[in-house]
């Protein structure tokens, strides 16, 4: 399924575009974005479902998140693309343990990117998802577990024979 991700991501940006742009629901909104290709891997389907709710369901904590961050700019102020590329990393970052934040966040950087919103797109998401990430991780927000994904300073807190799963 990982090689299927990137475009998943891009399939969310276009269903949340659709929901910003139009008055429909979510699942007229996103059903035809579903690929024969993403449709064949139910893990693929799964996490396009999940990380879309995912999405809807926090999307006030995750706008506030971004509108402390973003210095001088109204939320209405920021290009619909570029939020929801924000939007959608937060999400990952908050709330998809096994995603390491690295990669949310290069997968945010990449796409926008590739759909260019502005010139400074990129540069835009990369210094909010940089911000937001270090005030996250300050204040223990940021729970991710799996393999490459323990935090260094939490793992050397464990008591000898402890597990960061106790």
């Amino acid at each position: 399924m990982k090689t299927y991700r990137r475009k998943i991501r891009e399939k969310i940006i276009q269903a949340l575009h659709t929901l910003e742009l139009r008055e429909t629901d979510l699942e007229t909104a996103a059903d035809w974005l579903i690929t024969p290709e993403i449709a064949q891997d139910p893990k693929a389907v799964n996490f396009f479902r999940d990380l879309l709710q995912c999405i809807i369901d926090h999307k006030e904590e995750i706008d506030d998140y971004i509108s402390r961050h973003t210095f001088n700019w109204e939320m209405n102020r920021i290009a619909i693309i570029d939020k929801n590329i924000l939007r959608m990393a937060l999400a990952e970052l908050l709330y998809f343990e096994d995603i390491p934040p690295k990669v949310s966040i290069n997968e945010a950087i990449e796409i926008a990117k590739k759909f260019n919103s502005t010139d400074k797109s990129s540069k835009f998401v990369n210094g909010i998802l940089d911000a937001v990430f270090n005030d996250l991780k300050g204040t223990g927000k940021i729970k991710k577990c799996g393999r490459g994904l323990i935090d260094s300073s939490r793992a050397a807190k464990l008591k000898p024979g402890e597990t960061s799963g106790s």
